[in-house]
């Protein structure tokens, strides 16, 4: 029982280290040990026992450990020099330059961050990759600045009532209590960022969590200075209360975040925004240029995008955020009024069209508008998101729609099994973890015994039976099961049998039940006596998502199923830890999401590098990676459609019978399957090489940050000059836009050789505009049986001198079409932007030939 008593005066105690050890506090505070075996071995060799009771939590690990227990470690010559070295190999990490441009800095927004199990302050992949995101820049030494909010309440815990049915409890987060810092002004108070909502001025307490090189500041609500519970509770859980508290996390996130990096004096570079949830922060860059450099709303807009990266991760629309235009004007009417930005012109930044006053604001379209680089998270998502927001570029075929992407990958040193990296250690070159981009460094796998890597593979298996046994028959325990439940609990799973994981979020487009659709032929396979099968599931459903909670409970029914008691075991509260066992010690990581649905997922990529084969549908990163990964097929690149859950789930049984449980049975020499093992090491050499995050944010870097960054050095030059100028040519040129025509054009043959150069030429009535400033194109490619144009490429038409009258101009190139068959081309004209097409505006001005 708790009460409270006014007035509370707070004081902090920390633990009394004895000299010898006085920086394991500033060790544990940097969460560099998270991902370095030798720091974090630290903490575990010092009480192995509270190391695992603190959910390896250094912090809470040194304040439980007994004085007697830090003595005797300050006596022991083992330890010191253990000590000392993961003091020297912690200073040498941190001592490192940055190797990037001198003056870049990526701002890097994320609502979710995943990088500590005892951090509950992410829901699932999203904060993972954000997590992974931070460590490698950390890693590559890149320039970046995190930025995120810190919730009081974890993301919810989860059991499983006698029912099946999920259950949540919601764990309080001691701040105190974890690796991170309150931000201190230099007179030594909390350092405050305040943002206006609906009429009331908010503040957010700034917190730092160091994560290698990189530093994340995280902001907080909850403080005596806000006395309105409504806005204390705005930091009080990820994605908690309703509409309107996501519209008040959405603010302080974009709002306030950028308040939070001006006060810190620091001056980004460029802004990346991971998915919707912070486009407010390019709202706010358009009032502070505006406010700062006197700017016109335009000419802010077309400053601010120039640096803005968004990156969206939706497949789906139901996956975006939406507020209808009572709730912007509720928040926005004041910041408008104050800002100079029209609540009609806030509007439009997030509608497809901002002439319908009954479309929604989309935080998503908000990011797309507001910034010069976008991308999708792997090269089909690209395409799904092409197709998906190409109404946002109305007069470009999906193809073009200026999004690219950047394929996520996992931080190798955070997912990788110690037992592997210990190998890695004595078979590869000793910069493995730091050349882990270079193909050439993975080769040498080839010459690892594979009864080595196949022995590894069995410990870390062994090691995850004796997890989910324990993590089972406890869960068991607390709920009051029968005596024989524990007991079958503790004895569930095989060592030695073939183990498939599946472990995800339960939204129902993952198809988590489709191996149980046919329930009499997976018995068949799991208790063949001479081949067994065996499923360790888990994952979560969002609370309010009752089909994804139901998917749960028939799992549940199922592995109590007297048939398969002993074979499928559903483990409860999927976190990463729980993740990281499953990644590492099954044999086969199951993937069967709806194709196109899954815009990357990472999950096959952490059980990829860790020996783990995937059977997957052709989606997200398998899509691209399928051919070399060692793993199998399900199904086809056909598009879903429900008849097809059918045809699935017979291919992975299929699978199942014939290739993968006779593959990894028999053939064995010595005890150790030959080619299982072949693939094993296909595995590790391809998803190693290509889908880990030091190439992933090398690609952020060279394809998206750099060009950025440099963009922005360019544009704020002489009180952004380019943009203000840009801007009046551009009022210019929609201007005359509407009587810009072509008036002629063509090649003048109808049939020509392959290779033999032909003449395309057009005349264009330019409305009073240069030949400067359009650009004419030529979109040129074979024509399919549909009528559309296949494997088509961009011609761009040069200025060919005045023709017959006064503004019309000749346009034309020579080219040579090097295949057979029927080709066509369409002519095209654009205001010539001097930009690169990736960075085109939405609703950007364009004409084809022949349109009205």
């Amino acid at each position: 029982m708790s009460f409270q008593i006014h007035p509370l005066k707070e004081f902090l105690v920390r633990p009394a280290l004895p000299a010898k050890l006085n920086r394991m506090s500033e060790i544990a505070l940097n969460l560099h040990w998270s991902w370095n075996h030798a720091l974090r071995s630290l903490f575990r060799r010092l009480d192995p026992v509270i190391w695992k009771a603190s959910n390896h939590n250094p912090i809470v690990m040194l304040g439980r450990v007994s004085q007697a227990t830090l003595e005797r470690a300050a006596a022991d010559p083992r330890f010191l020099a253990l000590y000392r070295r993961a003091c020297e190999m912690h200073d040498a990490y941190l001592a490192t330059s940055p190797t990037q441009p001198t003056g870049m800095l990526v701002a890097y927004f994320s609502m979710e961050y995943g990088l500590l199990d005892c951090m509950p302050i992410y829901s699932g992949g999203l904060g993972v990759l954000s997590g992974d995101h931070l460590k490698a820049s950390s890693d590559a030494n890149l320039p970046l600045t995190g930025v995120g909010l810190l919730y009081q309440n974890g993301y919810f815990r989860q059991s499983i009532d006698p029912d099946g049915w999920q259950k949540e409890r919601t764990p309080v987060n001691d701040f105190y209590a974890l690796p991170v810092t309150p931000v201190q002004r230099a007179d030594d108070s909390e350092m405050l960022v305040s943002v206006m909502l609906a009429g009331t001025q908010v503040f957010l307490k700034v917190w730092r969590i160091d994560v290698g090189r990189v530093k994340l500041y995280l902001l907080d609500s909850n403080i005596p200075q806000n006395p309105n519970p409504m806005h204390r509770v705005i930091t009080a859980q990820l994605y908690g209360g309703d509409i309107h508290n996501r519209m008040r996390q959405e603010i302080a996130l974009g709002i306030g975040g950028l308040r939070a990096l001006e006060e810190l004096g620091i001056k980004p570079s460029v802004y990346h925004m991971n998915e919707g949830h912070s486009a407010f922060l390019a709202i706010e860059r358009i009032r502070r240029l505006m406010a700062d450099q006197e700017m016109s709303f335009e000419e802010a807009l077309d400053a601010a995008r120039t640096n803005n990266v968004f990156t969206t991760h939706t497949s789906v629309p139901a996956g975006i955020d939406l507020f209808n235009s009572g709730i912007m004007y509720e928040y926005f009417q004041d910041y408008c009024r104050d800002s100079g930005i029209s609540f009609d012109q806030l509007l439009a930044l997030g509608r497809s069209n901002p002439g319908d006053p009954q479309e929604s604001f989309s935080m998503a379209i908000a990011a797309f508008k507001t910034s010069a680089y976008r991308n999708a998270v792997s090269r089909l998502h690209r395409h799904v998101s092409q197709q998906m927001w190409q109404g946002l570029w109305p007069k470009l075929p999906v193809w073009e729609v200026p999004i690219t992407s950047v394929t996520n990958g996992v931080h190798l040193p955070t997912w990788i099994n110690g037992d592997l990296a210990g190998i890695y250690d004595q078979s590869l070159q000793p910069d493995w973890r730091e050349g882990a981009v270079q193909a050439k460094i993975w080769d040498d796998i080839a010459e690892i015994p594979s009864a080595e890597l196949w022995e590894a593979h069995r410990r870390r298996k062994r090691r995850l039976i004796a997890f989910v046994r324990d993590r089972a028959a406890a869960s068991a325990t607390e709920r009051n099961a029968p005596g024989s439940e524990i007991k079958r609990l503790q004895e569930v799973l095989d060592p030695d049998a073939l183990t498939i994981g599946f472990a995800r979020r339960f939204a129902t487009y993952k198809r988590a039940t489709l191996l149980f659709r046919d329930l009499a032929r997976l018995k068949r396979i799991l208790t063949n006596a001479r081949m067994p099968v065996q499923i360790v599931i888990a994952g979560k459903a969002h609370p309010l998502d009752i089909p994804g909670k139901t998917l749960i409970r028939e799992i549940v029914h199922y592995s109590q199923d007297p048939e398969l008691a002993r074979s499928v075991i559903f483990v409860e509260d999927y976190g990463l830890q729980v993740a990281r066992e499953m990644v590492q010690g099954v044999d086969v990581w199951l993937n069967n999401p709806r194709r196109g649905e899954e815009a990357c997922g990472t999950s096959g990529m952490k059980a990829g590098i860790n020996g783990t084969l995937n059977l997957s549908i052709l989606d997200g990163w398998f899509d691209e990676s399928a051919e070399e990964s060692g793993g199998w097929v399900i199904g086809d690149r056909d598009p879903y459609s429900v008849d097809r859950d059918d045809a699935h789930a017979a291919g992975i049984y299929s699978i199942l019978e014939n290739e993968i449980v006779p593959m990894f049975y028999e053939g064995r020499e010595q005890g150790v399957p030959v080619e299982w093992m072949r693939r094993v090491k296909q595995s590790l050499k391809s998803v190693s090489a290509n889908f880990n995050c030091q190439r992933m944010v090398t690609e952020y870097a060279t394809q998206l940050y750099e060009p950025a960054h440099l963009g922005y050095e360019r544009i704020c030059r002489d009180r952004f000059a380019f943009s203000r100028e840009h801007v009046q040519w551009h009022k210019g040129v929609s201007e005359k836009w509407p009587n810009v025509k072509f008036v002629d054009y063509g090649i003048g043959l109808e049939k020509v050789s392959a290779g033999v150069s032909v003449p395309m030429r057009a005349s264009l009535d330019l409305a009073g505009l240069t030949p400067a400033d359009v650009r004419v194109e030529a979109v040129v490619g074979r024509v399919g049986a549909d009528g559309e144009l296949e494997d088509t490429q961009v011609l761009t038409l040069s200025p060919d001198g005045l023709a017959q009258q006064e503004s019309i101009f000749m346009f034309g190139r020579d080219f040579a079409p090097f295949t057979t068959g029927r080709l066509g081309y369409a002519l095209r004209v654009s205001p010539n932007h001097c930009d690169d097409p990736i960075n085109r505006p939405c609703n950007a001005l364009l004409k084809w030939a022949g349109e009205s």
